[in-house]
This record gives structure tokens, C-alpha cells and sequence, in this order.
């Protein structure tokens, strides 16, 4: 059974938000939720190829961090992306069009579910190689102090991947050159399949940059309000020429690694728990009703809305037409 989380009380403090900000953070968490939902139901029939990593339990954590986001903010994550892109005002249609490999896709169906790109939102990739895009996040910091246009690098890494060696390199070059860049941690305690008991030696990942000067934070991932004050502060750090800083979240995923993981690693009964007493969504849904910000049937109505919205992406991928062969080498580097 998962050990209930253990969170500094500064870092699960949160500040009283407007009825409006707690409820744009249930719509962005509810939509991520319904987006992976209907993209697992596609796989399930047959539609998408390869590999498929959904984001379903995580949703608090890029909603809260998005939520204090700056305009010129970039990001970049590892191949469970779908949610980061969609969290940064994306459109769901294209993204799924890119899940089934269509070329109405963000990239024009060549990069599917793990590489994802959208430069117009300052989101670039979707990386399947673990802990490979902690590197290219640190370029990104880079060019924003280059530039001089106040952008943070949000950098996104998993459990696993905060073992990588390269991603020691890049906390070292980031706090040499005191770069604007959120590290990012979402830690789900499974990796790929293996506790994070079991391959990681210290609990706290947050304190993983001390030996660079890098501070960190730790906070209850599963809990949307306590993510976004962390990040403010996080990013209010970053984003005033201190450098670095490193955000723990405290997550958990419902689902496998990936579609084709049937996490036997894990007793049912775990995923049980979480479900019912650590929810992100419902656990704000619980406090809208409670605040009076919100009636059931409102929250019953915004659900309905969402769906339909999901569906209908769903019916634009599937309708949209698969790439042109000739197609195959174009966008492609060729050594001369």
C-alpha cells in the first residue's frame, strides 16, 4: 500500500483563489482527464500505434504549474505529453489527429502520442528518451536569458529519469550559468515499473541540486492548489535571475507506464486508495460544492460539455486524412 504523502506544511499551504481561478483549474484538470480517457479508449479499438503513456491521476500538476505560467514561458517534457501541451491552451483536435498519426496533427503525424510540438505555444516535445529533454530544457533557459524576454523553462522529469546522469550535467551548466528554468519532478513512485523505494537512494528528489546550489521544494502533487503555490514561488525565484530551482511533485498514475503495461507491480488495492481519497479533481470538485462556488449539477453539465468536446477531436482525427507518402522525407536533415 502507497505511503500517504508527506508534505511540508509551507509547502501545502495555498492562498484563497477567486471563484473563477478554482474553477478554471477544475475545467483544465477535468479536460486532461476526458482527453486521455478517450485517447485510451482509441487505443483500445485500435487506432493508435506504438506506444501510448496516459496522464490520468496527474492532472494537478502541469494544471497548477500552467495555471502561474508567464507569457513567454517555454516547456518541455518527456513522452507523456499530451497533457502538458493540451494544459497550455492547445486544441484537442489536433493533438488526438497526431495520437492516430493523421496529417492534421501537430506533427503531421510522424511523431504520434511520444513527440508532440507545438512552437506557437512554446511547447517543444514529447522526448521518448528518458531524461533526454532535461538537456535541451537547459538550451531553452539559455536562450531566454540570451533573448532577455523574462521566459522561464519549465522542464519536466519523471522518478526515473532524475537518476540519468545527463540530467546531473544539466543542473550543473543551469546553476554555473544561473539560468530561468523550473526542474520539475513529477514524481509518480513507479518510473517505468520499479518503486522509487527500490531505485532511488534518499526520499526527497527535491534536494537532488544541493550539491549545485540548486534549492527545491517539495509538495502534494495530487492536490491542484498546493502545485500552483509552489509554483508561483518557484517561478517567481527563477524568473528574478536566482537560477534553477527544483519543484518535487508528489503524483500518482492511475494507469501503466503505458496502455501495454498492466502494472502488476502494484496491488490493486493501492490504486483503490488513491482513487478515492487523493483525486485531484474530485477533491477540488468537493471544495467548489462546499464553497458554494459551484452546484453538482453545474460541475454534472461542465463534464457533459467536455466529453462532447473530446469526442468531437476524436471524430476529426478519425476523419482527418493519413499522410501523404511523399511526405516520408520531407522535414528530415540529410547528411551530405
Amino acid at each position: 500500500m502507497a505511503e500517504p504523502f508527506r508534505v511540508p506544511a509551507s509547502a501545502a499551504a495555498a492562498p484563497l483563489l477567486s471563484p473563477d481561478c478554482l474553477l478554471a483549474l477544475y475545467r483544465t484538470m477535468l479536460r486532461l482527464r476526458r482527453f486521455e480517457e478517450k485517447a485510451g479508449q482509441l487505443y483500445g479499438m485500435g487506432l493508435i500505434a506504438g506506444f501510448c503513456h496516459l496522464y490520468i491521476g496527474q492532472e494537478a500538476v502541469v494544471a497548477g504549474i500552467e495555471a502561474v505560467a508567464g507569457a513567454t514561458d517555454s516547456c518541455i517534457t518527456s513522452y507523456r505529453d499530451h497533457a502538458h501541451l493540451l494544459a497550455r491552451g492547445i486544441e484537442p483536435g489536433p493533438v488526438m489527429a497526431e495520437l492516430l498519426g493523421r496529417a492534421s496533427g501537430l506533427s503531421h503525424g510522424k511523431g504520434g502520442s511520444m513527440h508532440l510540438f507545438s512552437r506557437e505555444k512554446g511547447f517543444f516535445g514529447g522526448h521518448g528518451i528518458v531524461g533526454a529533454q532535461v538537456p535541451l530544457g537547459v538550451g531553452l533557459a539559455f536562450a531566454h536569458q540570451y533573448r532577455g524576454d523574462g521566459g522561464v523553462a519549465h522542464v519536466y522529469l519523471g522518478d526515473g529519469a532524475v537518476n540519468q546522469g545527463q540530467v546531473y550535467e544539466a543542473f550543473n551548466m543551469a546553476a554555473l550559468w544561473r539560468l530561468p528554468v523550473l526542474f520539475v519532478i513529477e514524481n509518480n513512485r513507479y518510473a517505468m515499473g520499479t518503486s522509487s523505494a527500490r531505485h532511488a537512494a534518499g526520499e526527497e528528489l527535491s534536494a537532488r541540486g544541493a550539491g549545485y546550489g540548486i534549492p527545491g521544494d517539495r509538495v502534494d502533487g495530487m492536490n491542484v492548489l498546493a502545485v500552483r503555490s509552489a509554483a508561483a514561488r518557484a517561478l517567481a525565484y527563477a524568473r528574478g535571475g536566482a537560477g534553477p530551482f527544483i519543484l518535487e511533485t508528489l503524483t500518482y498514475r492511475y494507469r501503466g507506464h503505458s496502455m501495454s503495461d498492466p502494472a502488476k507491480y502494484r496491488p490493486k488495492e493501492e490504486v483503490v486508495e488513491m482513487r478515492e481519497h487523493h483525486d485531484p479533481i474530485t477533491r477540488l470538485g468537493q471544495m467548489l460544492l462546499e464553497r458554494g462556488v459551484s452546484r453538482q449539477e453545474d460541475l454534472d453539465a461542465l463534464d457533459r460539455t467536455i466529453k462532447a468536446e473530446m469526442a468531437a477531436a476524436a471524430d476529426f482525427a478519425q476523419s482527418s486524412p493519413e499522410p501523404d507518402p511523399a511526405a516520408l522525407t520531407r522535414d528530415v536533415v540529410r547528411a551530405l
